[in-house]
């Protein structure tokens, strides 16, 4: 059994992981470091504290997860390895890709593992994306453009994203799915281009990107905004042989939100209307059909970080993944 310690409550804490860790038989959410009260009817035996350091001090614990303010990942992630725990960092990892390499280092000295959260190669649309792109239907991709589109003009009632701060702005929050997304896929890209910008009325932050990541044949269009009431397809991508387009976007965060956890029947299914169209040519004739979605399975996640501190199993990512993702949002964000 694995001890877990959550760090912070809000949406990342208590919605999109913390459910997992209850519903997963290898863990226990012994502690969450919280303000907020902790409802008993979901977290039954889980203490509440409201000091980081108590994590930190309790010898039972084997792995501490952050959901706190991005700026805090670092030095939160550093301490919890100093105290010699596992750790789990929501996205953005760190806010420099020379932090990240430190503390990759730092986890391999001490003999421990170090997670990053990056659920979303996991979501619905991916999911069913790569399957339809490793069966070669679609031949040699030439073009892969993903979206991450949502509509909120009004600023983030949680202050602390909404401030020029290390880790914060929309590159480092939906950019780092995406990015890692692609990373996934088609690995280190030749060459990457691009902007943040701002759209929405006072907003201190860059809420807003696109990117162009460069690997020859393949050219990646990647985009973002908190400022689209009608959200561009998820995925558009194209090969010599055929095309997927997808609109809409994995259910899970919806349904976890909902208090529909990973141990219903119905979780992560998303609606038939948001199937994807696939086109593609067969034996010299054109189809046009709709694609089943895959089941949303976040849950995969949580199985490898209990296959790799139980088992010794070997990592979903690749450290180097993550460091190249910062690497890209610091060529995009550094003073032009």
């Amino acid at each position: 059994m694995i001890n877990v310690g959550l760090v912070g409550f809000g949406l990342s804490g208590k919605f999109l992981q913390a459910p997992f860790f209850m519903s997963h038989g290898s863990f226990n959410l012994k502690t969450i470091v919280t303000s907020q009260a902790i409802p008993l009817e979901f977290f039954p035996i889980t203490k509440r504290v409201s000091d980081f350091k108590d994590l930190l001090d309790d010898a039972d614990l084997h792995l501490i997860s952050i959901c706190s303010p991005s700026s805090t990942h670092y030095d939160y992630a550093k301490a919890a390895l100093m105290a010699g725990k596992n750790v789990l960092v929501e996205k953005p990892f760190t806010a420099t890709s020379i932090e990240a390499v430190e503390l990759f280092d730092l986890a391999k000295s001490k003999s421990l593992h170090i997670f990053v959260y990056q659920n979303r190669r996991f979501d619905s649309d991916f999911l069913t994306l790569k399957s339809c792109i490793d069966s070669g239907v679609l031949g040699e991709i030439h073009t892969y453009e993903a979206n991450f589109d949502r509509y909120k003009p009004i600023l983030n009632a949680k202050k602390w994203k909404e401030i020029q701060a290390p880790g914060n702005g929309i590159l480092f929050d939906l950019g780092s799915h995406i990015i890692d997304q692609c990373l996934s896929l088609f690995g280190k890209p030749i060459s990457v281009e691009g902007e943040v910008f701002t759209q929405r009325q006072d907003s201190e932050i860059d809420d807003a990107f696109r990117l162009v990541l460069n690997y020859g044949f393949l050219k990646v269009h990647l985009n973002a905004s908190l400022l689209m009431k009608s959200p561009r397809p998820r995925f558009s991508v194209h090969g010599t042989k055929g095309s997927f387009v997808k609109h809409g976007i994995d259910v899970q965060e919806d349904c976890l939100v909902a208090n529909i956890w990973p141990v219903h029947s119905h979780f992560g299914f998303e609606l038939e209307s948001n199937q994807a169209s696939l086109c593609y040519l067969h034996q010299e004739l054109d189809i046009d059909t709709r694609l089943k979605t895959k089941q949303g399975n976040w849950m995969a996640l949580y199985q490898n970080i209990a296959d790799v501190i139980l088992k010794g199993a070997k990592p979903f990512f690749n450290p180097e993944e993550i460091i190249w993702q910062l690497e890209i949002i610091e060529s995009i964000k550094k003073p032009k």
